[in-house]
């Protein structure tokens, strides 16, 4: 869930907090799969909440990332993005369910099970 949602939150806005108390409220640009994100519009807060910068765009590693802030909206339609993908997967899955088995058609019987046990 976590990259589907931010690639579903690309030009959206969101709170990133770093591991150090640094805050970033911008729109999400890009992001990777190791969660470094690239945003614009951003207002920089330090740890202390006493000073603030506007920047332009900024690159923020994803190991110094503690953690995200999206909309709820955002959330609410990834999950059931997901949802509707995984039980459509499921019934194509299982129209295939009759095929399995040996090449044979038969019972597969486990004649190799007690070889090799040094009796």
């Amino acid at each position: 869930l976590p990259l589907s949602l931010l690639n579903a939150a690309q030009n959206k806005p969101m709170l990133v907090e770093l591991k150090n108390g640094e805050t970033f409220n911008g729109h999400l640009v890009n992001c990777d799969n190791f969660m470094n994100i690239t945003l614009r519009e951003v207002y920089q807060t330090n740890a202390e909440g006493d000073r603030f910068w506007k920047v332009k765009e900024c690159y923020i590693r994803g190991s110094t990332i503690k953690y995200l802030r999206v909309p709820d909206t955002l959330l609410d339609a990834v999950k059931e993005e997901q949802t509707r993908a995984r039980e459509a997967g499921k019934s194509a899955r299982g129209s295939h369910i009759s095929g399995r088995g040996g090449a044979r058609g038969g019972p597969i019987r486990g004649g190799a099970r007690g070889r090799g046990r040094g009796m």
